[in-house]
């Protein structure tokens, strides 16, 4: 009879605690999975679609933009070069970048790029949220709470690096590509297409984007205990051949102004990284000392 009364409390505990906390097996996960890539696709395409409808103004005013002379940049820059008494130092030469295209299908597929990628731009917060909530079940109460008070600055560093590349790289990269000429007799006419422009403009927005990731991988990994001050300042050379070819990748230009406006970031963010780590090195040995 005790066997019983034991047998039937254990059945009746396994329910009340649900199937969440029960053992999972790989196909079970794959569920899971799937229903979040479900719900990160939906939001991607609504999003998208959202994008779609204003396309011709996104084009014009955001899209197109860095490659004309009345981009804000060159003219912020150029001011900015005239208040620090340096001239025209900041201020670079006229840009006007006309765009063809030869393919019948090229002006629709371009627009769904265009889409797409505004799309997932808009919709990273809620992507991130959504692999949070897979990953979170596999983690230990600490890892938890560290990787759920570093969402926020993730998104952050997500939005602040593409914003340095549109409003900064951009400029420059574009500025440098459309003013650059191949010999004097005017052999070749400078006529880029719109998917090769659209797709240089998409790399150095996205490669910064994950570029300033960084310091928050940095602090997350720390935290949990993978990364130390001690081992990020051990391969830091390491690091900067890492973070120059990393430059050389996100700016399709060869000009060295243009590779140093990634550089210097990186490294800044970097080093930040190790100040990072170092805090969490802090914080824990107090926390050690206290115990």
């Amino acid at each position: 009879m005790e066997n019983i009364i034991l047998s039937n409390n254990s059945f009746i505990e396994k329910n009340l605690r649900g199937p969440s906390t029960q053992k999972m097996g790989i196909m079970d996960h794959l569920d899971v999975l799937r229903w979040h890539l479900v719900r990160i696709t939906i939001a991607i395409l609504l999003c998208s679609i959202a994008m779609f409808v204003y396309i011709d103004w996104i084009f014009d005013h955001i899209v197109y933009a860095p490659a004309k002379s009345s981009f804000v940049s060159y003219r912020m820059l150029c001011s900015l070069g005239h208040s620090l008494n340096i001239g025209d130092a900041l201020c670079m030469p006229p840009v006007n970048i006309q765009l063809q295209g030869n393919t019948i299908s090229g002006p629709f597929m371009s627009a769904i790029t265009i889409a797409l990628t505004a799309g997932i731009l808009m919709a990273f917060p809620y992507i991130c949220w959504e692999l949070w909530k897979f990953i979170r079940p596999a983690l230990s109460a600490k890892e938890s709470k560290t990787i759920t008070g570093s969402l926020g600055w993730v998104s952050l560093c997500f939005f602040s690096g593409a914003a340095f590349g549109y409003f900064l790289l951009a400029p420059f990269t574009f500025n440098f590509l459309g003013n650059y000429s191949l010999g004097k007799l005017g052999a070749y006419a400078y006529l880029p297409t719109l998917d090769d422009y659209i797709n240089t403009l998409t790399s150095i927005i996205l490669g910064c984007a994950i570029g300033f990731q960084l310091p928050v991988v940095a602090y997350v990994l720390s935290k949990i205990g993978i990364l130390t001050p001690l081992l990020l300042r051990k391969y830091r050379k390491y690091a900067y051949v890492v973070i120059l070819v990393l430059a050389a990748v996100i700016t399709p230009s060869p000009d060295w102004t243009s590779q140093a406006i990634v550089t210097v970031p990186l490294i800044l963010l970097y080093e930040i990284s190790i100040l990072l780590s170092k805090k969490v090195a802090n914080s824990k040995l107090k926390e050690a000392l206290a115990d």
